[in-house]
């Protein structure tokens, strides 16, 4: 099953239904162009240019482009959280840290204010 993220994605994507390393299949979809005549392209220019160029060139692509994600992006907010982890994991994990800490201080509020001796549960359920 594939996925186009073209309306939301900043850059091309490596496929992860590609046949080696999947450059050619996200600059296809990137592009939005045949993989088959993409690939044609490629060995083309490694017969023509030879051989080091090409492949140096194609294992460099692999290494810049990010993955393709596994689930499609709704949002640039969920754009913007997959560039973070796919930029720093670091980062998007001290995000998520952070998200759990502010909830995790919401909840923590919520269960003093319920608890609290002063709480008047009896007006409470009445209004």
């Amino acid at each position: 099953m594939r996925h186009n993220y073209n309306k939301t994605r900043r850059g091309p994507y490596r496929s992860r239904h590609g046949i080696i390393l999947g450059v050619c299949q996200g600059i296809a979809d990137y592009f939005n162009f045949s993989v088959f005549w993409t690939r044609v392209i490629t060995i083309g220019l490694l017969i023509f240019t030879g051989f080091w160029p090409i492949v140096g060139l194609y294992i460099l692509a692999a290494l810049l482009m990010k993955p393709e994600p596994v689930i499609p992006l709704d949002s640039d907010e969920d754009q913007e959280f997959y560039d973070s982890y796919t930029h720093s994991r670091g980062m998007a994990l001290r995000r998520v840290k952070r998200t759990y800490d502010n909830l995790n201080h919401r909840l923590q509020r919520m269960e003093d204010i319920v608890t609290d001796r002063e709480f008047n549960w009896d007006q409470r359920l009445k209004d």
